[in-house]
């Protein structure tokens, strides 16, 4: 079992290192960022990966009651990683994947990072037009206002499409068995709506000063979250004054952070954050 939220505030406060705080995205647990909170602590950094508002603990306890994921909105969730960053001793370094990069660059714009990672993230208000090529389960999902109300699993075919397309049908059944869970509706139908809705939660001040230095990391085979997603999303950040970088990682999809090769992706992330965290 994982540690609670609180306890992993004590413990990275007790510490007293900098602490890096990993943003989950849809259709995944905090614990898929095991391995890159074991990278981070053996750097020096004090990991901690608390979860989405009443996220389980496990993919078997996500199943038996998937109902805690519905109702689940990107401001809420904001919010929920807001107070948790405020429960630190020191500013954290953020480290989000897909609505988790979404997630971190609200936070980070509201100058809540010492430095953030941002990987294949979910689009946000102020990105028009864009060739966005988005699971089929979000397409499905997308135009069905029950959607907001309820939990959305993804099937493996889906899955096999939104995040292990760059990868073998054997790894990506491993990986859907080992990871794949419920998720929130309501999020891809606000990112969906972000560039019509002026007053979506799924936007980002990205002109603050006080935002920290932000890498942005798309990988370039990635269904959910296309290299124009993540280019334009760093068109839009590199406008603040503090340092934007661009990283594209050959050949991979969207379970960049989860598969075979994450390590890679985990390294390129900790050596930005080391440089300027």
């Amino acid at each position: 079992m994982h540690e609670t939220d609180a306890e992993q505030i004590a413990r990275a406060n007790a510490s007293g290192r900098v602490p890096v705080m990993f943003i989950h995205g849809l259709w995944l647990l905090p614990s898929s960022w095991d391995r890159w909170g074991r990278v981070f602590a053996a750097a020096g950094y004090a990991p901690l990966c608390p979860g989405w508002p009443d996220a389980p603990d496990t993919v078997a306890d996500a199943y038996a009651n998937p109902a805690v994921f519905a109702n689940k909105t990107v401001g809420q969730v904001a919010e929920h990683y807001a107070a948790t960053i405020g429960k630190l001793d020191k500013k954290p370094v953020l480290v989000g994947h897909s609505f988790g990069g979404l997630l971190t660059q609200i936070l980070a714009g509201r100058g809540l990072a010492a430095a953030s990672v941002v990987v294949d993230s979910a689009p946000l208000r102020g990105m028009l037009p864009l060739p966005i090529s988005a699971p089929r389960s979000a397409a499905e999902v997308a135009p069905n206002p029950a959607s907001r109300h309820r939990a959305v699993p993804l099937t493996f075919e889906q899955f096999r499409y939104a995040f292990g397309n760059a990868i073998s049908e054997g790894e990506a059944k491993d990986l859907f068995e080992a990871f794949a869970v419920p998720a929130a509706g309501v999020p891809t139908v606000q990112a969906a709506a972000a560039s019509l809705n002026p007053w979506t939660e799924a936007k980002v001040n990205s002109t603050n000063p006080d935002r920290g230095p932000m890498l942005i990391i798309s990988g370039n085979n990635d269904n959910t979250v296309p290299t124009a997603i993540s280019e334009a999303i760093f068109d839009k950040q590199r406008r603040n004054p503090r340092v934007t970088q661009f990283v594209e990682m050959p050949n991979r999809g969207h379970s960049l952070t989860i598969d075979g090769g994450w390590r890679k992706v985990a390294d390129t992330a900790l050596v930005f954050v080391t440089r300027y965290a």
